[in-house]
């Protein structure tokens, strides 16, 4: 619809008649813009999927890490009664 019109109608009005905020409206667009190639300054909607579930993998990892270097100085412990605790 904002796409179609000629001249562009003002996102306020265009926001007003679909009954949703007008820069709720606005961040539809430029979400859609950056999903379409059309803007660089935007990651897209499958970017940020994937970024979303790197972030996630990252810090099961980190949660991993803590939990093996945890275990680590517990067996070493174990192994080396003479070392100091």
């Amino acid at each position: 619809m904002y796409r179609a019109s000629e001249p562009k109608p003002v996102i306020r009005r265009m926001a007003e008649e679909l009954g949703v905020h007008h820069e709720a409206l606005r961040g539809w667009i430029r979400q859609a813009e950056a999903d379409a190639g059309e803007r660089d300054d935007l990651l897209t909607t499958e970017e940020k999927e994937e970024l979303a579930q790197l972030r996630r993998e990252v810090r099961e990892l980190r949660r991993a890490n803590e939990v093996l270097r945890t275990a680590s100085a517990f067996f070493a412990a174990q192994l080396d009664p003479t070392r100091p605790r």
